[in-house]
């Protein structure tokens, strides 16, 4: 359980506010919080923060809609940063991006992990915008049964592969890939997929299918 009073606030009363997506990992932006702002933001369940500029406090989302709700709240060794985890309602820039930190100052490529789903989804969501020729995603997406094909027949690879015929990494990532494509198809966001598993974590598996079959 939290401690307000082991967070060491500044000469300000302030402390900067790390903002990740629970979901996800993605680092939303960065803000700072005063004593009232993290209090509220615990009693609350949505993220408050102060202004410097305003010298006030604020709620995230006031104005816009695009409030975060707090799924947890950490801080570091030292006590003097906090990190958020939410749920991010909307977008979580002024800007209309979706975080903060689009301005890329250096970058390597993506880097192994979970993020590299949601990475992958937006480059698979940007195909669907555009449809440029010669893009296998883009000739997927103009057939829905083509999909469906494609999903099935990769299942089956998966499954010859798991029976030692054919690479089970490959296949599996093939599988997913395909999946998500089929998501996009279907207009549903993979961040339903990340809740879900939230949903199931910690639940038996045969509990689970209990529920869904109504057993």
């Amino acid at each position: 359980m939290m401690e307000v009073d082991g967070i060491r606030f500044d000469e300000r009363g302030l402390v900067p506010a790390i903002v990740q997506d629970a979901a996800t990992g993605e680092v939303l932006m960065l803000a700072y919080m005063n004593r009232e702002a993290l209090e509220r933001t615990i009693s609350s369940g949505l993220a408050h923060y102060y202004s410097r500029s305003r010298q006030r406090l604020w709620l995230k989302g006031e104005t816009s809609g695009n409030v975060q709700h707090v799924k947890g709240i950490y801080y570091d060794c030292d006590g003097d940063t906090i990190l958020l985890k939410v749920e991010q309602r909307g977008v979580a820039c002024h800007t209309g991006e979706r975080t903060c930190f689009f301005n890329v100052l250096l970058e390597r490529g993506p880097v192994p992990g979970p993020s590299i789903l949601t990475d992958l989804y937006r480059v698979i969501l940007a195909r669907k915008r555009a449809m440029p020729e010669g893009s296998y995603v883009a000739s997927l997406l103009k057939d829905g049964e083509r999909i469906l094909a494609k999903v099935e027949e990769e299942a089956g690879e998966l499954i010859d592969a798991a029976k030692g015929k054919g690479d089970l990494i490959h296949e599996c990532t093939d599988l997913l890939f395909h999946a998500m494509v089929l998501l996009a198809w279907k207009d549903r966001d993979i961040a339903e997929v990340f809740k879900e598993l939230v949903r199931r974590f910690g639940i038996s598996g045969i509990e689970e299918k209990k529920r869904r079959s109504g057993g």
